[in-house]
C-alpha cells in the first residue's frame, strides 16, 4: 500500500535515517511509485479487467496494473485498472518531502496485545465519502505519551502492521488527513517499537487517485507530532495533493 518498509534497529538510527529518506525519494519517483499514478479506473459491476487491452494507444512510459476492493453497498468485489506513468508532471515537478529534524525521543517502545482470531476495525477511507471498510487488526498498541495512555489500532499490510495517526500538526505543518508509519516488531512478541522519525505521507498525498484509510478516534494524539515527514513539495507552482 505504502511503499516503504520498517526496518531494524541500528547502532546509527541518524544514519539510517537519512538512509530511509534516500529510499522514501527514490520509491517515490519510481515507475510505480505514489508520484506515477495518474488514473485510477473502476470497472462495471461483473467486469474482468484486461490490462493488456487497456495498455494499447498509451506511450511507453505508462504501465497497466489491476486492483480490486469490496463494493460497499452490494459487498460484492470491484475490480480496476490502475494507470501509472513514468513521465507524470507530478514526478517531473516533484521535489521532495519536508520532515522534521531526526528526533531520537520520538522513538517509543510500547505494549503489543494480539487479539485471536480475524478481528475488523472500521476505517473511514478519503475518497468514501464518509463510508468506511473494515480492516484486519491483530493486536492493540498500549503506550503513554505526554501522560496520556492510548490503545491504539494498527492494522495488517500484508504481514506488517500500519498505524494510521493523526495529531494537531495535520493541515498545517503535516499533511491533513494524518499519516502513516510501519510498526516495529522485537524479539518479545509483547512488545513494539514505535518509530514516529519514520512517519510518511501516505500515498494519497502524492495522487488524488489513492483511496487512503484515516485515522480512527483512537489513533489521533492530543500533542503535536513533530517527527517524521511533513509535506510534498513540488516546483514551479505544481499543486500539491495536502
Amino acid at each position: 500500500m505504502s511503499q516503504s518498509s520498517p526496518s531494524p534497529a541500528s547502532d546509527h538510527p541518524g544514519e539510517e535515517w537519512n538512509a530511509w529518506r534516500a529510499g522514501r525519494h527514490r520509491s517515490l519517483t519510481s515507475p510505480t511509485g505514489n508520484l506515477a499514478l495518474v488514473e485510477t479506473r473502476w470497472l462495471p459491476a461483473g467486469e474482468e479487467p484486461d490490462a493488456g487491452a487497456a495498455r494499447e494507444g498509451q506511450p511507453d512510459s505508462v504501465r497497466v496494473t489491476t486492483l480490486r476492493r469490496t463494493d460497499l453497498v452490494t459487498g460484492e468485489p470491484e475490480h480496476g485498472l490502475r494507470f501509472w506513468d513514468a513521465d507524470a508532471p507530478a514526478i517531473r515537478h516533484f521535489e521532495g518531502v519536508s520532515a522534521f529534524p531526526y528526533d531520537p525521543a520520538w522513538v517509543l517502545e510500547a505494549a503489543y496485545t494480539p487479539v485471536p482470531g480475524a478481528r475488523r476495525v472500521a476505517f473511514e477511507h478519503l475518497r468514501d465519502n464518509g463510508g468506511t471498510r473494515e480492516l484486519v487488526v491483530p493486536g492493540d498498541i498500549t503506550l503513554t505519551v505526554d501522560g496520556r495512555e492510548y490503545t491504539l489500532s494498527a492494522f495488517d499490510d500484508d504481514g506488517t502492521l500500519l498505524l494510521v495517526f493523526g495529531d494537531p500538526t495535520n493541515g498545517d505543518t503535516t499533511y491533513g488527513a494524518g499519516r502513516f508509519l510501519f510498526v516495529r516488531r522485537t524479539e518479545d512478541d509483547n512488545r513494539v517499537v514505535l518509530d514516529f522519525n519514520r512517519a510518511f505521507v501516505p500515498p494519497c498525498g502524492f495522487s488524488d487517485q489513492y483511496n487512503c484509510p484515516m485515522p480512527p478516534r483512537q489513533n489521533r494524539f492530543h500533542l503535536a507530532v513533530e517527527a517524521g515527514e511533513k509535506l510534498p513539495l513540488f516546483r514551479d507552482g505544481f499543486p500539491a495533493q495536502h
